[in-house]
């Protein structure tokens, strides 16, 4: 390769570790080049950049930058994920490679780049097993709505639940208001059903007039007492029977006076 060659090379991979955000080091020996292009296209589907280059290129661009650490690595047939920015991320790649290796294990992951430090082939197998980026966004996304949710959930309940118990009440006092007046129809009732049996019973004016004015007495507390006003009722009702009875006599005193009329 002559030398300008070589040298756009070497800016070239220089600017592919300045503008990924991880780097994967794998080794492809075994692999066809069918295989190897079936890699690249499903690396490519996840916004990274699968590329050989010779390993002497390689240290010469990283020489002097954090990611000289991959010196050591730089043996045999490589091929370096170049995860770029904004595009894809490290957990997408890693589990794409390590599916890969799965069915043709001649892939061996070996290492990497990511954020600056030096990651080995076996952080980047545990780093395969998280999810996606775009999965622990909405994740994250998820835990920072969940508060705000019952924050809101909260506030809506306070109007309902004071409307619940405004109408309780209101439920309360009608109920209430209800049963006062079931008691006072009962007791006009009882008034009528009293007066109704007096009438039914044909007792004679004055001697419900006694009866009440005993019972006002009884009920006043004048002086007069219980025995007393009892007294005064049976006497009077006493009368009442004797006058009747001798109505009764002189109605139907001799039949004899029936006749001769």
């Amino acid at each position: 390769m002559a030398r300008p060659e070589k040298v756009a090379v070497v800016d070239e991979v220089k600017d592919m570790f300045v503008s990924s955000s991880a780097a994967v080091l794998t080794e492809y020996r075994g692999l066809t080049v069918a295989e190897l292009e079936e890699l690249r296209k499903e690396l490519m589907s996840a916004g990274a950049t699968y590329k050989i280059y010779k390993n002497t290129l390689v240290k010469r661009a990283i020489d002097g930058t954090p990611e000289e650490s991959l010196s050591s690595m730089l043996e045999g047939p490589n091929a370096l994920a170049f995860c770029r920015s904004g595009q894809s991320d490290i957990s997408s790649v890693a589990k794409i490679l390590k599916t890969f290796s799965g069915n043709k294990p001649n892939l061996i992951i070996k290492g990497g780049m990511y954020d600056g430090e030096v990651v080995t082939g076996k952080q980047l197998l545990d780093i395969a097993e998280l999810p996606s980026r775009e999965v622990l966004l909405s994740q994250l996304a998820s835990a920072m709505a969940a508060p705000l949710y019952r924050m809101a959930s909260l506030l809506a309940a306070v109007p309902r639940n004071f409307a619940y118990g405004l109408q309780a009440v209101i439920d309360s006092r009608l109920q209430a208001s209800e049963s006062g007046n079931s008691v006072e129809t009962g007791k006009d009732g009882n008034v009528g059903a009293t007066e109704g049996m007096a009438e039914t019973a044909d007792i004679p004016e004055d001697v419900v007039g006694e009866d009440r004015e005993a019972s006002d007495a009884i009920a006043a507390g004048d002086g007069t007492s219980t025995e007393t006003a009892i007294e005064t009722v049976e006497g009077t009702s006493t009368e009442a029977s004797g006058e009747h009875n001798e109505e009764t006599s002189d109605t139907t005193s001799d039949p004899e006076d029936v006749d001769n009329n």
